[in-house]
């Protein structure tokens, strides 16, 4: 599948406007991680895009991730794509066994927190700095829903240190500012 059939996919199954754009992101820090990693930056692409293509229809485990699992193996998305994007939902038990699967789980809660700190900062995501991100870590009312425990999780099973982990997802949001709103 490509990047444009992966993002026309997400488009006909996400109409929010938010969930779209954490796809985006998602895409974006996992891209830059295929480029650090050797990975192949359309498959882990496609991938970014799709991991949460049905929660709008299926908000709640286990119909999210196991109902979008089957439209994808309907539109012919890989078995081993599939699997990557069951793994990034801990209650699967779907072994992270693949650095795009590490990827992935590690780039999904930590894009989104950081997109929650920069709509809220007057420069956006501009002028962001690692400190301010780990700063509002610490604040457990700011962005409630997104599990500090997984962010912290997932970067140590990427084996990259939080503050690198933060600094390159911060960097790869940056580089698509215009397309996430900011």
């Amino acid at each position: 599948m490509t990047r444009q059939a992966a993002f026309d996919l997400l488009c006909e199954y996400t109409r929010s406007d938010a969930l779209r754009k954490h796809a985006l992101a998602v895409e974006a820090a996992v891209a830059a991680y295929a480029g650090k990693l050797g990975g192949d930056k359309e498959e882990w692409s496609v991938v970014g895009l799709l991991h949460d293509f049905d929660y709008e229809m299926y908000p709640q485990y286990p119909d999210h991730p196991m109902k979008g699992s089957e439209i994808l193996k309907e539109r012919g998305l890989p078995e081993e794509l599939r699997r990557t994007i069951l793994s990034h939902v801990p209650d699967t038990n779907v072994p992270r066994d693949t650095l795009l699967a590490k990827a992935l789980f590690a780039c999904d809660e930590l894009s989104g927190f950081i997109m929650a700190v920069a709509v809220i900062r007057p420069n956006k995501i501009a002028d962001l700095e690692v400190s301010s991100v780990k700063k509002k870590l610490k604040d457990k009312a700011f962005a409630r829903a997104v599990s500090r425990e997984d962010i912290q999780k997932g970067a140590e099973e990427l084996g990259v240190p939080l503050d690198e982990h933060i600094s390159i997802v911060i960097a790869a949001l940056k580089g698509r500012a215009g397309e996430l709103g900011f």
